[in-house]
């Protein structure tokens, strides 16, 4: 995590939290000439709503102006929204919370023939998750080591 993402996070995360929000992710990044600052939250049960993300984005535009000095090298663009239904999962309080629930899986390296799973995840520990798959009419299990995941997030099962 960035310097900056790792400040935005610290300063953002109360702010949400007195409101009953969660910080899914915040991301600095530069695209073509403009740097944006996207800070994704969402609110459990039922999810966030338009208006109480306009309500944030005041409050947290508001104390990122407070900063001084400024720890932002150029002008960007405030992004606030809801990380949508195939939210990354990261934190340990996400990997929990997907428990039971269809997920998709990007590995670093092949795994049985393949860098890319989706299915329910059914257990998990800090060395790796078991995952359910389908593959063709019949449902398995199988494990991945946590330390080979490139990347996870909810998914849609079709």
């Amino acid at each position: 995590m960035s310097k900056v993402t790792e400040m935005v996070t610290k300063l953002v995360e109360p702010l949400a939290q007195a409101r009953g929000d969660e910080v899914v992710d915040v991301e600095y990044v530069k695209e073509k000439t403009q740097y944006y600052l996207r800070i994704y939250v969402d609110r459990r049960p039922g999810g966030i709503d338009i208006e109480e993300i306009a309500e944030l984005s005041d409050i947290v535009s508001e104390k990122l102006d407070e900063l001084d000095p400024d720890p932002f090298p150029d002008p960007y663009v405030l992004e606030l929204s809801s990380p949508g239904l195939e939210r990354p999962i990261k934190k340990d309080k996400d990997w929990q919370n997907a428990l039971d629930s269809y997920i998709h899986v990007g590995l670093y390296k092949n795994l049985d023939g393949s860098k890319i799973y989706e299915g329910f995840l059914r257990q998990l520990d800090e060395d790796e998750i078991t995952l359910e798959i389908k593959v063709k009419t019949r449902t398995k299990e199988i494990k991945i080591p946590r330390n080979v995941i490139a990347n996870a997030r909810f998914a849609i099962e079709f």
